[in-house]
């Protein structure tokens, strides 16, 4: 079980340093927007590619961000009800939902995606719009996002597996528990 947790461990890393790096394309985000808005409203000029970089750059920061915000538990959650239970029991809960649905979802997902990704390479596909852009970064944004989340489905797999086992005190704290 320790392996496993130093496993969880590097997948929390992982997500984590993704998730603080993803955090600077906000920032970008931001700035394409406002520059585009500028450039439209004062030249009135605009391209669809400063339009579609920025659906790119959301499309990175929501799927890249998924296994961050699973690890920093941000997600959406049922808490009013489950807030309710022992930690134990919320342990068994979630246990239960990441097998049941995550996995099941995520990897769907993930499988589904990645002919669609691989072919968008393959052909170079480029955006309908005039001006656009090549679409194939996006696309590959699916199954990576799906993949980091389904890395940190994993992680906190075993970190629940191990608060039920008596090795660490809470699912949250990877190691910190008993030696």
């Amino acid at each position: 079980m320790r392996a496993l947790l130093r496993l969880s461990g590097l997948i929390d890393a992982m997500n984590d340093g993704i998730g603080k790096l993803v955090y600077w394309l906000v920032l970008v985000a931001v700035v394409v927007s406002s520059g585009n808005a500028v450039v439209r409203y004062t030249f009135n000029s605009s391209s669809n590619a400063w339009l579609e970089l920025q659906w790119y750059l959301f499309a990175a920061i929501f799927l890249l961000c998924s296994g961050y915000t699973f690890l920093r538990n941000e997600h959406i959650r049922i808490d009013i009800v489950l807030g309710r239970f022992s930690k134990r029991v919320q342990a068994v809960v979630d246990i239960f939902g990441i097998v049941a649905f995550l996995f099941p979802m995520a990897l769907l997902i993930m499988v589904l995606s990645w002919p669609m990704a691989k072919d968008s390479f393959v052909t170079n596909e480029m955006s309908s719009d005039a001006g656009g852009l090549i679409r194939w970064p996006a696309k590959f944004l699916i199954p990576v996002g799906f993949f980091l989340l389904s890395a940190q489905g994993v992680s906190e797999l075993i970190k629940r597996i191990a608060f039920l086992a008596g090795l660490i005190d809470e699912p949250g704290e990877k190691m910190h528990g008993h030696s």
